[in-house]
């Protein structure tokens, strides 16, 4: 009796967690800056408190803005060939068939993935330039004068610059699952939009987790995809719930949770915090990158730092960044600021 009555008081703590980590200063929707912060004011304001913000006119000086439309990435990336993800279905990375799959690496001339993206070839499948460790600067070289290798504020306030950029490009039907990240995320976008869903880390107790079947999507002879069971592999924790269409009977946890939504335009960043859960889509050409992401073309950048140290201000840290924008694809990049390993930095 006496243990069931302290699971009760734990299970009625943590249900009103929420609530009083909002009241004590979660934001009811995401703030939005009309100018870059000082680097001291963005890790007292922002970091430190672990709150989102999305920052305006903090890019609008990269080239990229401007330079990066089909053509120009026809002409200066063209023929080479690169990694690009392939799924049936948009998800990458996500729960499906009781599996968590993730998608095919196909290599194929960037030319034949803009066709693809523009609808000058048609495909059943979902498409999307996404790989990490750096991929900017492995992959696409060609586009790193077109934008900033890091974001000075950021890097002065984490103490470090980043390690590693990546640049995300896709369509709109490619969706980033519900998950959260263990490192600051800033994501600036170069073209189109970007649209988040996002679940403070005190919403924890209602988001679900279980374990899953880690699996990858293999093209067969005639062209459909079957999934392949990483045999060999640790089962992954991953959420099941997709929060645009939540089953409440399932999870009927899950009903008080309460998600904010923003959408990241062109010109924009995004600061995400670590341990922040979100859900991604983009329109259609999108281009982002991640300093540490880009996708419809739009381009995110993603940074990553390793420690962060909530006592005082400037210190080497880890966090990340993320960046994003759009042509009529999607492109992302990423960049790694602090200590994670190399691939620490993504383009989405």
């Amino acid at each position: 009796m006496a243990e069931g009555a302290a699971l009760r008081a734990v299970r009625g703590c943590l249900a009103a967690f929420p609530r009083e980590a909002r009241e004590l200063g979660w934001p009811e929707s995401v703030p939005y800056l009309d100018r870059p912060p000082s680097p001291l004011e963005f890790y007292r304001e922002w970091v430190s408190p672990n709150k989102p913000c999305v920052i305006r006119n903090a890019i609008s000086h990269w080239p990229a803005l401007k330079k990066w439309t089909s053509a120009y990435l026809r002409e200066v990336v063209g023929p080479k060939v690169v990694s690009v993800a392939v799924t049936p279905n948009g998800y990458a990375d996500a729960v499906f068939q009781d599996r968590f799959v993730m998608p095919e690496e196909r290599q194929m001339p960037f030319m034949d993935f803009l066709d693809i993206v523009e609808k000058k070839v048609t495909s059943p499948n979902v498409f999307y330039v996404q790989k990490q460790c750096s991929n900017l600067t492995e992959e696409f070289p060609e586009l790193v004068c077109d934008v900033q290798p890091d974001i000075p504020w950021m890097s002065e306030a984490l103490g470090k610059k980043p390690d590693a950029v990546n640049f995300w490009l896709g369509e709109s039907a490619a969706v980033t699952s519900l998950h959260k990240d263990h490192y600051e995320n800033l994501y600036c976008v170069v073209s189109g939009e970007k649209y988040f869903l996002l679940h403070p880390p005190s919403d924890r107790p209602f988001i679900p987790y279980e374990l899953y079947q880690p699996a990858t999507y293999h093209v067969s002879e005639d062209g459909s995809f079957e999934i392949v069971d990483e045999k060999t592999a640790e089962k992954v924790p991953w959420i099941p719930l997709d929060p645009l269409n939540p089953d409440l009977e399932l999870y009927p946890e899950y009903a008080q949770a309460k998600p904010l939504q923003c959408t990241v335009k062109a010109g924009e960043m995004l600061y995400l915090p670590s341990l922040w859960f979100h859900h991604v889509q983009q329109s259609h050409g999108c281009i982002a990158g991640k300093i540490d992401s880009i996708s419809r073309y739009i381009f995110e950048l993603w940074w990553v730092c390793r420690e962060i140290s909530h006592s005082k201000a400037p210190v080497e840290a880890k966090v990340p960044l993320r960046l994003s924008a759009s042509l009529q694809g999607g492109i992302t990049i990423f960049t790694n600021p602090m200590g994670l390993p190399p691939c620490s930095l993504f383009w989405l």
